[in-house]
């Protein structure tokens, strides 16, 4: 605990539990043979049956009426495993904030917990957190990791997408405000044909929403090139994200273990092929200048006709005054010159951006040309097969295709069905979401794939009595909070059981509570908010240059770092380059849709709590901010450790600290370094050990 670096060798051998990680994949069954796609048996897997209505065992886990906890205890029983004794009130209150809003509490709002003597305490802590505007910060990551989010379009040169920031906003406030999941999904998918359907105050946010697709991987480096790669990873992210399936297999050829065709999936193909994307932009090429193509105005077409008539007409006169200049040889060559280069530059930045500058646009889709797609032979789109009718897959949507109107791409068909209550795979995939977040694993291990090839589920009967209960709640997500933090399941102790450890190693079954590491944003975000140091407005869009001073290339790409003092959730995330602070971390990766992020312990972290700079400045406020505060020194070391690890010091704790401020006193008495700055420096150095301690960086 009182290294300065956050990994010890005791800590590390019981992180890694090389033993216990090896027992429990040897006490999991042996997985059951797959079936062959066309086998009805790959039909009748459970994730691919109708939700089943289920009713809660009679008695739950230390005497909760809680339905989870019914269902956890009957399961435990069957184990033969008795469960842990419940949290205390500070240890909960600590998990809860950062679960819910990815924050710490402070110490004024964890002494008003631990002084709220009443049944309901937990109740209302638990809806203040939802109310806080900060719930959506922290949720809204988990989903941005999901739908891949980036704010580089992935072409070669990996153009800026600037517009990106209204599409994480939209998930942010989305969730703030408890959107329906069904319809979260749906504008998500087919937002632009929502906001035609009215009301106009609510056409730019459901626009905004197929920013979803829109960040589909580009490739290559001229416009649209490539694109039945971006239509895969369209796809594929729908699967994952919707359905929890991995549909890319059946691409080249039939599905070797779901029951997904290629007709299936060429006919969702054809419903994102009937789509118009947006082009962020590229290099140029031969000669050729590729502006930003396809950008949606944040109004109704009505309304924006008019700026994009004049802006059309204003480049078209440019234009024609160039080649008129071109064309002409006056006597005074190098007057016409300089006019030819002035107007050259006035028509690059107007073309550039790809919409007036007084047209605020989305990266957004909309509809495009209808069409039905051929299957590509082998996955090669110049290897011509039979043409298939755009429809949902068929082992899930039956006989009956989805009914799309003449002239629609049918995304909205799709995103309707894909949101019927009957559907067997969405509520599951997101309750399970939801699960995983609170618990650190989902019921489902594999929160991207449901199919035969994923992990079966520790408590089917729980699973689906949450995916009908999720329906029934108006597919509310705050509802299922409230569902799982008020169990006694969630307000386990993290204390280990040694004959527990032997049955259930990883505990699949919930006789404790997982002691978990903050993941990076969290890092970060509870460093500075202990420090002082965190702005917790909302930034708004990232501080890229104006697209008329774009010149990156394939062989110059954009590689940016924008620092920041805002939450973690707004820093500028790319295709190419990963932020050096996330990626260390175990970030999301921007390319592909992430289902649970990795845990790892590599030197480098330790290395970076120990000699980053930004550790050092954070070390630096948190011991001015404390200073700052208090006068007494045992109040200091106590307000301290409150702000770090929202709990006062032990008596043995305060002695280890004074020691610590006495000998870093002492030596840099006998450093030169300035009387007026010794007391601050010891008081960093202190500071430095409790933001890098495991205590600040887990949470039980």
């Amino acid at each position: 605990m009182w290294s300065r670096g956050f990994i010890n060798c005791q800590m590390l051998a019981r992180w890694l539990g090389l033993t216990a990680l090896l027992l429990g994949l040897a006490s999991r069954a042996a997985p059951a043979p797959v079936p062959k796609p066309d086998d009805p048996t790959a039909q009748r897997h459970w994730a691919f049956e109708p939700v089943k209505k289920v009713e809660p065992p009679k008695k739950g886990l230390h005497g909760s009426d809680n339905p989870i906890d019914r269902f956890v205890l009957s399961k435990l029983r069957e184990q033969k495993i008795k469960p842990v004794a419940l949290a205390d009130k500070r240890t909960l209150a600590r998990r809860v904030f950062f679960d819910l809003i990815g924050l710490p509490p402070t110490p004024e709002e964890l002494n008003a917990f631990l002084g709220d003597q009443s049944p309901q305490a937990w109740s209302k802590l638990i809806e203040r957190l939802l109310a806080s505007p900060h719930y959506g910060e922290r949720w809204g990551r988990h989903w941005m990791d999901v739908v891949r989010y980036a704010d580089t379009a992935g072409d070669n040169a990996d153009y800026p997408v600037p517009e990106g920031h209204l599409y994480r906003d939209y998930i942010i406030d989305s969730l703030n405000a408890d959107k329906p999941y069904d319809q979260f999904v749906r504008e998500q998918l087919a937002g632009d044909i929502l906001s035609g359907q009215g009301p106009r105050e609510r056409y730019a946010e459901q626009l905004v929403a197929t920013g979803f697709l829109a960040l589909s991987r580009r490739y290559g480096t001229g416009p649209y090139e490539l694109w039945h790669l971006t239509l895969e990873n369209t796809i594929e992210t729908v699967g994952q994200a919707f359905m929890g399936l991995n549909l890319r297999c059946a691409r080249c050829h039939d599905h070797k273990f779901d029951p997904v065709t290629m007709r299936d999936y060429y006919g969702l193909y054809g419903i994102f092929a009937s789509t118009e994307f947006p082009w962020a932009g590229s290099e140029e090429i031969e000669s050729k200048k590729f502006s930003r193509q396809k950008f949606v105005p944040l109004v109704p077409a009505a309304e924006a006709e008019p700026k994009l008539q004049a802006w059309h007409e204003q480049i078209k006169s440019l234009r024609a005054e160039i080649e008129r200049l071109e064309k002409e040889k006056p006597a005074e060559k190098s007057e016409a010159e300089k006019k030819l280069k002035a107007l050259k530059k006035d028509l690059h930045n107007l073309e550039k951006p790809g919409v007036p500058t007084d047209l605020p646009p989305a990266y957004a889709v909309q509809e495009g040309k209808p069409m039905d797609m051929y299957i590509h032979l082998r996955g090669e789109p110049a290897n011509q097969g039979p043409v298939v009718p755009r429809g949902a897959p068929k082992f899930l949507a039956g006989e009956s295709s989805l009914n799309i109107p003449e002239g629609a791409s049918g995304r909205l068909e799709f995103a309707r069905w894909l949101t019927r209550p009957d559907n067997p795979l969405t509520a599951r995939v997101m309750v399970n979401r939801i699960w995983q977040h609170h618990f650190g694993k989902g019921i489902v291990g594999t929160p991207n794939n449901f199919g035969l090839r994923g992990d079966e589920p520790t408590h089917r009967e729980l699973l689906d009595y949450l995916a009908a209960r999720f329906v029934e709640s108006d597919w509310s997500i705050k509802a299922m909070h409230r569902l799982i933090l008020e169990s006694q399941a969630y307000q386990l102790a993290s204390t280990d059981d040694d004959a527990n450890g032997r049955k259930d190693p990883a505990n699949n079954f919930h006789w404790r509570f997982d002691r978990r590491r903050l993941d990076a944003e969290a890092i970060r975000d509870a460093m500075m908010f202990a420090s002082g140091d965190l702005d917790l407005s909302r930034p708004g869009a990232q501080p890229f240059p104006p697209p008329e001073k774009w010149i990156w290339t394939q062989h110059n790409p954009f590689q940016e770092r924008y620092d920041t003092k805002h939450r973690s959730v707004y820093l500028m995330t790319q295709r190419f380059q990963r932020h050096p602070f996330l990626a260390l971390f175990d970030g999301p990766d921007t390319n592909t849709s992430t289902e649970a992020r990795r845990n790892s312990i590599v030197p480098q972290q330790a290395l970076f709590a120990l000699n980053n700079p930004f550790v050092e400045e954070q070390a630096g406020l948190f011991a001015r901010r404390v200073l700052a505060a208090r006068s007494d020194e045992a109040d200091r070391l106590r307000y301290a450790q409150e702000l770090a690890w929202s709990r006062p010091p032990t008596p043995a704790e305060l002695k280890k600290c004074r020691s610590w401020l006495q000998r870093a006193r002492e030596l840099l008495s006998h450093s030169n370094t300035p009387t007026d700055q010794c007391e601050e420096q010891a008081w960093s150095s202190l500071a430095h050990v409790l933001l890098t301690a495991n205590e600040f960086l887990y949470v039980d």
